[in-house]
Formats: C-alpha cells, sequence, structure tokens
C-alpha cells in the first residue's frame, strides 16, 4: 500500500479531523490490504508466505469488525456499506 492511497483510505473513513487508529480506519485500511494481497495470491498462487499474512489479516479484521459491531452498532452498518463487506 502506497503513502498516498493509506492517507486517501484515512480520510474517507476518519472520524474527525486527526483521526488515524479508529476501529472504522483501522477495518478500512486492511481491508485495502487484504484486497491488493489477494491480487497478489491470484498471480502467485504458491507464496504460502503471504497466504498466512492474509489469513492474519482476514482475522484482525474480523475481530475489529465483532468489536464495533457490539460498541457501536451504527457505525458498524456504516463500514459495512462504505467497505461491501458481508453483501
Amino acid at each position: 500500500m502506497q503513502k498516498d492511497q493509506k492517507k486517501d483510505v484515512i480520510n474517507k473513513h476518519q472520524t474527525h479531523k486527526k483521526d488515524t487508529g479508529s476501529p472504522q480506519v483501522q477495518i478500512a485500511i486492511l481491508t485495502t490490504k487484504i484486497i491488493s494481497l489477494t491480487e497478489h495470491l491470484k498471480i502467485h498462487k504458491k507464496d504460502k508466505h503471504s497466504r498466512r499474512g492474509l489469513i492474519g489479516m482476514v482475522g484482525k479484521r474480523r475481530k475489529m469488525l465483532r468489536y464495533l459491531q457490539m460498541h457501536d452498532s451504527k457505525a458498524y452498518q456504516e463500514i459495512i456499506e462504505s467497505l461491501g463487506l458481508r453483501k
């Protein structure tokens, strides 16, 4: 993920001006990385190390989504719709 791409994701999902670590931002960044790594793995099918990293990222995102769902269901619904998760 490039620096400018990460800034765009942060700006799109932040809750206030200096927000870089809220669950919404972290979930959006992880989703961008997951999409990128999924495309990489479609080309490089035998890259087992990257596949393990992908599985870890998906697990971390799932935990953050569960946290957000329990603590702020409105924000959870917004992030799910904006990222196109759980269709």
